[in-house]
């Protein structure tokens, strides 16, 4: 399957994924998270990515020239084994490219993914259309190793690159009238053949509440296993909310508006008594044609428990005090 992949960047310019894990390994019993370059001898670093300049009124964080990789700790990491780069890339549903797990891993190699540009607009002071490189750039990248539980009961477990969505709202400040943030696909049926056909509605639109995106474990990921996120896996950049069902995880993003209404969401119009524009894992609710309980996890053999909210229940419960997890499912 690897040789239907779409080109990844040159070996000289990405970590091998042992020796990154090595890495990840080194640095975790160092415990350091500042001055993780001189550690490991240079860094991880926004791989196979060229770094520009700060977009246009953004204020970097300090060390974000460099880019350095801070260490997944604590609640963005898990002892769980890791799920091989090889099922990530070419076991997923990105329904742009077909229907099928394997097609975006045979197809993604028509999108053209530089130059792309990100609007982020809405109920914001400070609206920008910005480079994605420039926005990559503008902040130091973080790993974060979540679980990822699709609404099919399948899951995995992955060690994204990224930015915390919160840091990029923060910049633009949202009004006082910002109550949902909406998320757009890219529509292009000649990069996306997928979108030929009317299995949805397109452009994909994804939603979140402000307060979910604002979240510290919301994360805009850029890449995984230390390298350049796959075309196959939502390149350049794709939503990554380790609570919620994959669904929400939208890929390949142009778009980021803030809003004061609930955003129509893609799968919530194709299907709303299946796919609620919540979707948080639940295994008290299950889906209408099967069981939420347990899931299975890719690489593994048999199934295991399904865990609130993906197992993150002690970070973001408190988002839904009071709310009915059936109805507002």
């Amino acid at each position: 399957m690897r040789d239907k992949l779409p080109p990844e960047p040159p070996g000289s310019e990405v970590t091998p994924e042992k020796l990154y894990l090595r890495r990840r390994e080194l640095i975790k019993n160092a415990g350091l998270f500042a001055g993780t370059a001189a550690v490991v001898g240079g860094g991880l670093y926004l791989l196979g990515m060229k770094r520009t300049r700060p977009m246009d009124g953004f204020v970097p964080d300090a060390g974000a020239v460099a880019q350095p990789v801070a260490p997944a700790q604590g609640a963005f990491d898990t002892s769980e084994p890791r799920t091989s780069y090889e099922d990530i890339t070419t076991y997923n549903n990105f329904y742009e490219f077909g229907l099928d797990k394997n097609d975006p891993a045979r197809r993604a190699h028509t999108l053209k993914t530089r130059p792309w540009t990100v609007v982020i607009d809405g109920e914001v002071h400070k609206p920008r259309t910005v480079d994605v490189d420039q926005l990559i750039s503008s902040f130091p990248l973080e790993e974060r190793v979540y679980r990822m539980r699709c609404v099919e009961a399948w899951s995995m477990v992955i060690p994204w690159l990224g930015v915390p969505l919160g840091k990029l709202l923060e910049q633009v400040q949202p009004t006082s009238f910002a109550k949902y943030v909406a998320f757009t696909t890219l529509e292009d049926p000649e990069q996306m053949p997928g979108q030929k056909s009317p299995v949805l509605d397109w452009p994909y639109v994804e939603g979140l509440r402000l307060d979910e995106a604002l979240h510290p474990l919301t994360l805009l990921a850029t890449g995984l296993y230390g390298k350049q996120l796959p075309a196959q896996n939502g390149a350049p950049l794709r939503l990554v909310v380790p609570w919620k069902y994959g669904f929400k995880g939208i890929k390949s993003i142009v778009r980021i508006s803030l809003t004061r209404e609930q955003p129509r969401t893609t799968w919530n119009l194709a299907n709303g008594r299946e796919y609620g524009f919540y979707a948080n894992v639940n295994p008290a609710v299950d889906h209408p044609r099967w069981s939420q309980a347990s899931e299975r996890r890719i690489g593994d053999s048999g199934r295991r428990p399904t865990l609130p909210f993906n197992g993150y229940a002690e970070q973001v419960a408190d988002l839904y005090r009071g709310m009915d997890l059936k109805r507002d499912f």
